[in-house]
């Protein structure tokens, strides 16, 4: 089994390397902003609301949605706009 010397540009190199993908997983990892588009659980994991307050928030108009077949889409820049124009300032 043949030997190799491992020297510091060697490491740097690994170094740079880990770090580049570290960085790649993680910006994959934020999918709601990345997303345009969400389903009602994800809707419901990012507002930490239940089933029936989104269906609540869709009947009386608050949240806009499209549905197609029987999946209900929400769009994520909608979903912030709400959240601004409700935010409370005291």
């Amino acid at each position: 089994m043949p030997t190799s010397i491992i020297t510091t540009d060697d490491l740097r190199d690994f170094k740079m390397e880990m770090l580049s993908e570290i960085k790649d997983l993680l910006e994959g990892s934020n999918s709601f902003k990345e997303k345009r588009y969400l389903k009602s659980s994800e809707v419901m994991d990012l507002l930490q609301v239940s089933p029936g307050t989104l269906q609540t928030l869709r009947i009386n108009g608050t949240i806009p949605y499209s549905k197609i077949g029987g999946i209900i889409y929400y769009d994520y820049e909608d979903i912030q706009k709400i959240l601004e124009e409700n935010k409370v300032h005291n």
